[in-house]
């Protein structure tokens, strides 16, 4: 089948294979990406939260941008190339656009707490040194960097026309229906797996998602049937999901996403330090949930 010309549908968020000493697998990144395509996936999210983007280095970000970007012509594909420094996300930006991706995305500035002047700039020069379509990573869970559509510079920044799109990692649902209302071209990906029928509902155009590694046709099934109409399904499959999402989160959902995958044949190693790796009861835990809840077929 022909490679996607726009984001959309389930993507997953690609995690960061590494081998037993932290250091990146980039053989094992070509396998895991080969079994998601394998499993009918056509649109990756790389470098990401699920790929431990900000405990890579610089050049490590870069060489998994690399890796990945011979699936080009397969997927579409998507950079993440967030930092607190300008200057690092436009080099990143700047070397995605280079390797050919077809877009890139971005978490806001974090940490010192910069006003929307300061991340419009941020934004405005992330697309200029790329030339590409840039995607807002809206994520305030993790970034302590919301977006307050009230404010002018905000709205300004979502209306721009070097912005494509949100990826919505935020359990506001809410704020994904406005994010639409103020500008209804943008694509609007919702980012939590666990809200993928509550924003397909409110007007998402899609999904990434980091459990997609390896519950990918799960979650397939069920955006193929909301947009079927068989809503009593897609929200029996949605219970399903949120299930073993419960799990993985009390264990840790980055180590946990990789101990599944190894179970699976797929084996991209450990989480970086400081993660830690999942103890004999909690593998068995996941065990029992994913047996009573995966649908991957």
């Amino acid at each position: 089948m022909p490679r996607p010309i726009a984001l959309g549908g389930v993507v997953p968020a690609t995690a960061t294979p590494f081998d037993r000493e932290e250091r990146v697998d980039h053989r094992a990144l070509e396998r895991l990406l080969e079994f998601n395509i394998a499993q009918g996936a056509d649109s990756f999210f790389i470098g990401g939260s699920s790929a431990e983007c900000f405990l890579l280095s610089h050049d490590e970000r870069i060489a998994v941008f690399e890796t990945a970007a011979q699936y080009r012509d397969r997927a579409y594909m998507t950079a993440h190339v967030g930092a607190i420094a300008t200057r690092e996300a436009e080099d990143l930006a700047r070397r995605a656009a280079a390797l050919g991706y077809d877009a890139v995305a971005a978490t806001p500035p974090f940490y010192y707490g910069f006003g929307s002047e300061a991340v419009y700039g941020y934004y405005a020069d992330i697309a200029q040194a790329s030339g590409l379509p840039v995607v807002i990573y809206n994520f305030p869970g993790n970034t302590n960097r919301p977006f307050d559509l009230a404010d002018p510079v905000t709205r300004k920044l979502f209306k721009s026309d070097f912005i494509m799109g949100v990826k919505h990692t935020n359990q506001v649902v809410y704020q994904l229906e406005r994010i639409k209302a103020v500008n209804p071209t943008l694509i609007v990906m919702n980012g939590f797996d666990e809200t993928m029928v509550a924003g397909l509902a409110l007007g998402a155009d899609g999904n990434i998602g980091s459990t997609f590694n390896f519950m990918f046709p799960h979650y397939k099934k069920i955006y193929d049937l909301f947009r079927a109409g068989r809503l009593d399904e897609a929200r029996a499959l949605q219970v399903r999901a949120n299930d073993i999402m419960n799990a993985l989160c009390d264990v840790g959902l980055i180590p946990a996403i990789k101990y599944v995958l190894g179970k699976m044949g797929v084996d991209v190693g450990v989480p970086r330090r400081p993660f830690r790796p999942l103890g004999p009861e909690q593998c068995a835990m996941l065990d029992r949930v994913l047996a009573e809840n995966l649908r991957n077929d």
